[in-house]
């Protein structure tokens, strides 16, 4: 007999309160598992149980050994199954949150590849702007813009997404085109209130960061919805470079004062601490990693 069958039959003697009920459990006959047991005790050094013809009982020494004894083959048992899980196709329903335009505009082709990839998986994909609770909505894990506040949960960082003032030509032609960022308080803002701080830009001089105060008469929670504002020669706002790279190319938005740029939000995935990660999920998230740090950019 070896320990680990010793220690599984007599946790299992415990569990069940008999031999006969252990026996069972395990599919071996009662008297292999009075032997098992017994030959447990002799390797020890110690009686574990208390046997009379009509009881059964633990004794002191035999219930810390046994609680000792629960928590290492359930380890054993995780090992293992982690040990098959890191060697087998990952497979099952995926739900991931995540903010609806990178949604749009970025996730989603990522998660075409990477189904693609991996036949076995299926992807629910839930897009909106508030923060989830993972565990209580039930979902895998979820892609966050912005500094993450302290939690329980595990982040990788994927990439970083660079903001950037800009505006049409219709627009700076009405009203002038900024050279100091101190000068946006005389135009008329777009305002992203999904920023911490909407009415407040941060930019950076000579390595120094400092914060402007600027209004504007249209405010949103979407950055698809700025980038038609901007467009449409509304007013200057911040918006994701990869958003309005096509349309600084062709002209139709003017990116300003480059120079002083200093707001950018880190993209993380982000996931419930476990033991035992699914396998669908870090394969998922290490795709997402390789796919961003290949582009060297925030992709479009």
């Amino acid at each position: 007999m070896d320990i680990l069958t010793g220690m599984r039959t007599y946790a299992a003697v415990v569990a069940t309160g008999s031999f006969t009920g252990a026996a069972e459990h395990l599919g071996i006959s009662r008297a292999l598992t009075s032997k098992y047991v017994g030959a447990l005790e002799e390797h020890l050094g110690v009686r574990l149980l208390n046997r009379t013809t009509r009881r059964l009982s633990v004794t002191e020494v035999g219930q810390a050994y046994y609680d000792r004894c629960r928590q290492l083959l359930e380890d054993m048992e995780e090992l293992e199954a982690a040990v098959r899980e890191q060697q087998a196709a990952p497979r099952g329903r995926l739900r991931v949150a995540a903010p609806t335009t990178f949604g749009e505009t970025t996730l989603t082709r990522a998660v075409a590849d990477y189904l693609d990839a991996q036949p076995g998986v299926s992807v629910e994909l839930v897009l909106g702007d508030r923060y989830v609770d993972l565990v209580d909505e039930g979902f895998d894990l979820a892609v966050r813009i912005g500094n993450l506040a302290d939690s329980s949960l595990i982040a990788r960082r994927l990439a970083t997404m660079r903001f950037c003032l800009c505006a049409s030509p219709d627009y700076l032609a009405q009203a002038g085109t900024p050279s100091h960022p101190r000068e946006l308080a005389g135009h008329d803002c777009i305002i992203d209130t999904n920023i911490r701080d909407p009415g407040q830009w941060q930019f950076r001089e000579r390595g120094e960061p400092f914060r402007v105060k600027v209004s504007g008469r249209f405010h949103v929670n979407n950055a698809l919805a700025i980038h038609a504002m901007l467009l449409a020669g509304r007013g200057i706002g911040l918006c994701p470079r990869n958003i309005i790279e096509d349309d600084a190319h062709a002209g139709r938005l003017r990116v300003l004062l480059e120079e002083f740029e200093a707001f950018e939000y880190g993209i993380h995935a982000v996931y419930p601490h476990n033991r035992h990660l699914a396998t669908k999920v870090r394969t998922f998230v290490d795709f997402l990693v390789e796919r961003f740090a290949a582009a060297k950019a925030m992709p479009g």
